[in-house]
């Protein structure tokens, strides 16, 4: 018995194509990328809107006198806010004008003297 005559009774074995075994099949295929979207949703989309909202929060939450810190590093206290921008005291006389998606995190009072 050689290698190709082997591969035919094997394929001859095999069920056949069309005898209702291509639902089943089909079926599994769609819960198999179901399973592939469930697992991107909650490891990837479900947790950057979570993170976009809270970003979103925060931008709205800012008010005059907050200490905060640029996406560049800059830190500096809410002198002024608009609707698009935000006006940084960064030292006496100094004030700076930035686009309000520039906020990189509210600097949190601390209870020591820090000024």
């Amino acid at each position: 018995m050689n290698v190709a005559h082997a591969a035919e009774l094997a394929f001859a074995q095999s069920p056949g194509g069309s005898s209702g075994g291509g639902t089943g099949a089909i079926m599994t295929q769609i819960a198999f990328f179901g399973a592939i979207f469930a697992i991107f949703y909650f490891l990837l989309i479900r947790p950057q809107q979570k993170q976009r909202r809270e970003r979103e929060s925060m931008l709205t939450a800012v008010k005059k006198g907050d200490r905060i810190v640029t996406t560049g590093g800059l830190h500096g206290t809410v002198m002024n806010l608009s609707e698009q921008t935000v006006t940084l005291r960064v030292t006496d006389g100094v004030k700076l004008e930035f686009d309000r998606s520039a906020i990189g995190r509210i600097v949190e009072k601390t209870s020591g003297g820090d000024a």
